[in-house]
């Protein structure tokens, strides 16, 4: 029986400007700013993407909107707002010419919370979209200028495709049975599109002069290519086998005078909650455009003037900086009454166990992963809070917790993948996994907390923390021998029931727990959590380490074989590099990762080498003697044979752990670090590599993953991923700036590390709790200096520096003054440590 879903109607519309100099409705759109990157080649074969807190929209990058995505194929782009979408697509012609077909764009430009699109000819267009935050609604205007005196006519296409986020193509139910056909009307000068209580409006506050109803309606792209459901299909299309939309245009007669710019807004809005709500949405949007551009410009502003950096050895990598702060902000996303219900991997439809009323998010990836998972959230915190984004951790953390716990009868087992809709889709407690991000909850918590020193925070999450930890000793280690069971990031063939990835961050949660409950006076919690840890950090190196291999073990054998000997599987997944990634927070020792100083640099070196290491980063399964898929024997790595394929595709992610794994051992040189910090940087901004200017991909062109840009729209991975910022943003703020945060315990260290070769690095408005620092770490001649400035941080702070390999001290000063320090030995080197007690200049002289 195909469930009954909820209806929806979509309004668009627009807003007519008068002309730059005098527009009623606030300031134009943005005009070319050192914040935007502009592309000008295979527009049409690129995705574009503007995003806010309750609509996105994905078309191409000419204007048009081809068929796109797979969870739900080739329906993922068009317009949406959580959990449903609204149109396939909003197509606009002049004098009977198509823009981006008829008329092609010469210009695609990304910027700060918009993109514009800039088409030429005797009357030049400029096309400008965004989504203004708190709305659902994407607003989209059209600046028109003309060197004479006309009148033309503006044609609006628009067709409809009110659908929910799930079901999807392959699930029980599946999309094509959850579908139902939509209805289309026209009133009050828009085009209003209904499915039961789905409602979308389009148009604008603009009268038109002419209106039309039909089932196609989609411009240029009539009559539509239907993208088949398998087998042979076509480069390009244009809807989906499930797609039971329908259409209409809005054509309007715009007189234009020589010399002034005329702009016409138009919205695309809608809800879940029937034609009222829809209304009210279309009806805030087109209220006044020009304001809500002007707001979204004033907080992408803020945005970017937090951890503000200055990197002069390193511009490609400061820019990636101020990229992937908007790529967060871009990726935050908001749904309402999420009714919550284990759909078991798409097989099952139950009942719903319950209801959250708001959740606020980092969408995982655009446009298949744009709702809430833990393990790209906990990743992608480290971003977050280097770019002092703390409130959407927080969010994101109650968001998880709050479902989990209606999940999972408060288990403490933390859900994986959780739709829009409330479809937990994997992560309950009848599932296999994840157990990975269920260790690391905690440690997102203790992060958050020592970014802040929100104790209130650190109270909320304090027992779902407990639990998290609670949860795996008692279902996930049937053996007893402290190694959890359960899927963790690598899910393939051959692999042993206990992973490395999920045991190294349990070390880290049992830590970050442990600290938690002590700053709580929760002694039992403490002991608990600090004896486990402890058994687990004397065992691992022996238990995990594979000699012949010069690495660690991806996994362990089935604890259930009869053998039971915990035999390390080493298979070259980039799980193997985590041991160097996880830093441990242990009391009365330097923080520093799992593995040993020793293993690290052997592993870290092999890894270096082609047989991991690609053009753009690290490979998710590495290569060795006789893995290479043509049967050639590939560079020399190690001896082991591994029956496992290779992957040789590079996730931003697996760079991004690489990238922090070299930065926690000191090794910032450009054959280490800045191999994997330029190799992200590189995807996102090199017009050569880059589909979406300034967006951090999920994948990047790799030997066994071909450029998104060569592939059919609806198979082709994310064009922005929010979990590669991980591995640009922490390696910056954290290890390079040398900002480590415990406000929790009203403490702060500033120890930069400069990059060997470089000889500054800073930064601004780094934000800690209610205020922020600013830190600048030079090297001139023989003299280390570390300038820190403090805005309302109230703590004891530590500040100095690393020292280069092998250098010695000769003397320090603080603010012109010698002073006493400590050399202390830490995993990134040996560290200089001054007392301070708040803005101080330290010059440490070289001998």
């Amino acid at each position: 029986m195909t469930p009954r879903l909820p209806g929806l109607i979509v309004l668009v519309t627009t807003a007519l400007l008068a002309g730059t100099a005098t527009a009623t409705a606030g300031s134009p759109p943005p005009q070319p700013s050192s914040h935007e990157l502009s592309e000008s080649s295979r527009l049409a074969d690129r995705r574009s993407l503007v995003v806010g807190d309750r609509a996105y929209a994905m078309g191409d990058e000419s204007g048009l909107y081809p068929a796109t995505g797979w969870h739900i194929r080739g329906e993922m782009g068009g317009f949406w707002t959580q959990p449903i979408k609204l149109l396939d697509g909003l197509w606009f012609g002049l004098d009977g010419q198509w823009l981006g077909k008829d008329v092609a764009a010469a210009k695609y430009t990304s910027g700060h919370g918009y993109s514009r699109i800039d088409y030429p000819g005797s009357v030049q267009v400029r096309r400008t979209d965004f989504v203004p935050d708190g709305v659902r609604a994407t607003l989209v205007g059209l600046t028109f200028s003309s060197p004479s005196k006309k009148t033309v006519t503006l044609d609006v296409d628009a067709h409809s495709e009110l659908m929910s986020s799930y079901p999807w193509g392959w699930t029980t139910p599946s999309a094509a049975d959850a579908n139902l056909p939509d209805t289309g009307a026209y009133g009050n000068g828009s085009l209003q599109f209904r499915d039961r209580d789905y409602a979308a409006y389009v148009g604008s506050s603009l009268r038109p002069a002419n209106h039309a109803l039909g089932p196609n309606h989609r411009g240029p792209q009539d009559p539509a290519v239907i993208c088949p459901a398998d087998g042979t299909t076509p480069a390009r299309c244009d809807d989906s086998l499930v797609g039971k939309g329908t259409g209409g245009r809005l054509s309007y007669d715009v007189a234009l005078e020589p010399g002034r710019e005329q702009t016409i807004w138009f919205a695309v809005a809608g809800s879940d909650a029937g034609p009222a709500a829809a209304r009210r949405e279309y009806d805030r949007a087109l209220k006044n455009p020009g304001k809500l551009l002007q707001a979204k410009a004033a907080v992408r502003r803020q945005i970017d003037q937090m951890s503000a950096v200055d990197l002069p050895g390193d511009r490609l990598l400061q820019q990636s900086v101020e990229w992937s702060k908007q790529n967060l902000a871009d990726s935050v996303q908001e749904a309402r009454n999420l009714r919550i219900r284990d759909v078991n991997e798409g097989k099952d439809y139950p009942a719903p166990v319950g209801t959250v009323d708001t959740a606020r998010w980092f969408g995982a990836g655009f446009p298949d992963y744009p709702w809430l998972f833990a393990t790209d959230g906990e990743y992608t915190s480290y971003a977050a809070v280097a770019a002092g984004q703390f409130d959407t951790v927080k969010a994101h953390l109650k968001a998880l917790r709050d479902i989990s716990d209606l999940l999972n009868a408060r288990s403490g087992k933390v859900a994986h993948e959780i739709v829009p809709t409330g479809d937990v889709y994997f992560g309950s407690n009848q599932s296999a996994g994840n157990t990975d991000e269920t260790v690391k909850f905690p440690s997102i918590v203790a992060l958050l907390w020592r970014w802040t020193g929100d104790d209130r925070f650190r109270d909320d999450m304090y027992d779902f923390s407990v639990r998290n930890l609670q949860y795996v000793y008692r279902e996930l280690d049937k053996d007893g021998d402290g190694w959890p069971e359960g899927l963790a990031n690598v899910e393939r063939s051959g692999m042993g029931a206990e992973k490395l990835d999920s045991t190294v961050y349990l070390a880290r949660g049992l830590r970050d727990l442990a600290d938690l409950a002590a700053s709580r006076h929760d002694r039992n919690v403490q002991q608990w959590a600090t004896a486990r840890a402890t058994d687990l950090e004397a065992r691992f190196e022996a238990q995990w380490w594979v000699p012949q291999a010069l690495g660690y073990a991806d996994s362990i054998d089935d604890p259930t074989t009869p053998a039971n000997d915990n035999t390390p599987i080493f298979q070259r997944h980039w799980t193997g590099v985590t041991p160097m990634e996880a830093e441990l927070v242990r009391p009365g020792r330097p923080t520093s990762p799992l593995a040993s100083r020793e293993h690290a640099a052997t592993a870290l070196d092999q890894r270096e080498k082609p047989c991991y290491t690609g053009e753009f980063g690290l490979f998710h399964t590495g290569t060795g003697p006789t893995s290479d898929p043509a049967g050639n024997s590939g560079p020399s790595c190690d001896p082991v044979v591994s029956q496992v394929k290779s992957e040789r595709s590079i996730f931003s992610l697996n760079t991004s752990i690489m990238a922090v794994a070299e930065g926690n051992y000191g090794r910032l040189g450009k054959n280490q670090q800045q191999v994997y910090t330029t190799g992200n940087a590189r995807i996102q901004l090199d017009p050569k590599v880059w589909e979406t200017p300034g967006a951090m991909p999920e994948i990047a062109p790799s030997p066994d993953s071909p450029a998104n840009i060569g592939r059919p729209f609806y198979d082709r991975s994310m064009t922005l991923q929010a979990w590669g910022t991980y591995g640009v943003l922490w390696p910056v703020v954290h290890q390079q700036l040398g900002v480590d945060p415990d406000l929790g315990h009203g403490r702060v260290a500033v120890v930069p590390q400069l990059p060997a070769g470089q000889s500054k690095v800073a930064g601004s408005n780094i934000r800690l709790g209610r205020g922020s620092i600013d830190v600048a770490a030079r090297l001139t001649g023989k003299e280390l200096r570390t300038d820190l400035t403090v805005q309302h941080v109230k703590a004891a702070f530590t500040v100095g520096a690393v020292l280069p390999a092998g250098a010695k001290v000769d003397r320090v000063t603080l603010d012109g003054r010698a002073t006493p320090y400590r050399l202390v030995s830490t995993a990134r080197g040996t560290e200089v440590r001054v007392t301070a007690r708040g803005s101080a200049v330290a010059r440490i002289t070289l001998a």
